[in-house]
């Protein structure tokens, strides 16, 4: 994937100084996702992990929301009148989207600002970072139309970010949560206004791209794999991980800057 030159169908794309910013686009039905959109967006973070301009990526929805989750007459009505074959098909293919958002190298920041429920809800908590608004409505909403609340890895994620009890209790009811409470909480990093939010993602992204790259994307990776592992294997993991990043120049860099009492300038090897 060229990040210069890719137009993707379902979803505006754009490329600056080392950042990607991927927009849900369909603002009047407050970005909902079909199934087209679903599979372009696992595609392209797939296709992420071989694009090495790419240092960062903001998520961000048009028009005041960020996603209502998956279309209504797109994909709910459909999926009433799939067999069981047909329905896991969907089911694995909209999880293949978390994991490739979390298997990316470059870290993903969520700018979320109005609806942000469902399927959209569950591409932020996706994300390595979230700004939001006090605004904001995020609700895991599967249990609403009769579904459970175990839906594309939530049941592992969330409690990770709020707590084990804080995610059952909006796994279960379904219930909105609001910009101030989210960020009590822990799912958002950091609150901004609705005018604010994207710049302020865009500019931690900026900051992360400029930053030791090769390093952050090890520090991805180490939060995700030592999920499953336990504290002897995570220390040993990251023993060789820290010794891989201590051979890029980018540590080499550093150490010059810091002894010539200036700032590094990293480049990402």
């Amino acid at each position: 994937m060229n990040p210069d030159t890719f137009a993707p169908e379902h979803f505006r794309w754009s490329f600056a100084d080392r950042v990607a910013t991927v927009t849900l686009n369909r603002p009047e039905r407050k970005n909902p996702l079909t199934f087209e959109s679903y599979a372009e967006l696992r595609d392209t973070f797939r296709a992420l992990v071989y694009t090495d301009e790419v240092k960062a990526v903001v998520l961000v929805g048009a028009g005041g929301n960020f996603s209502s989750g998956g279309d209504v007459h797109e994909i709910i009505g459909p999926l009433t009148k799939m067999d069981m074959p047909e329905l896991l098909r969907f089911t694995r293919m909209t999880g293949d989207l978390v994991k490739a958002i979390k298997g990316c190298p470059q870290p993903v920041i969520a700018a979320v600002d109005g609806v942000c429920v469902g399927a959209g809800a569950i591409m932020a908590m996706a994300s390595d970072l979230r700004i939001g608004t006090p605004e904001s409505k995020v609700a895991f909403l599967f249990t609403r139309v009769g579904l459970a609340g175990c839906d594309m890895g939530a049941c592992a994620i969330l409690p990770r970010i709020i707590g084990q009890g804080r995610a059952a209790e909006l796994l279960y009811t379904g219930r909105s949560m609001g910009g101030d409470e989210a960020h009590a909480w822990g799912f958002y990093n950091q609150l901004a206004g609705s005018d604010d939010v994207l710049e302020q993602a865009q500019h931690l992204a900026h900051t992360l791209a400029h930053g030791p790259t090769f390093a952050h994307m090890m520090t991805k990776t180490m939060l995700d794999q030592e999920w499953s592992m336990g504290i002897e294997q995570a220390i040993e993991a990251e023993a060789q991980a820290q010794a891989i990043c201590m051979q890029t120049n980018d540590f080499e860099r550093a150490y010059r800057a810091f002894v010539a009492k200036e700032r590094p300038t990293f480049e990402g090897d």
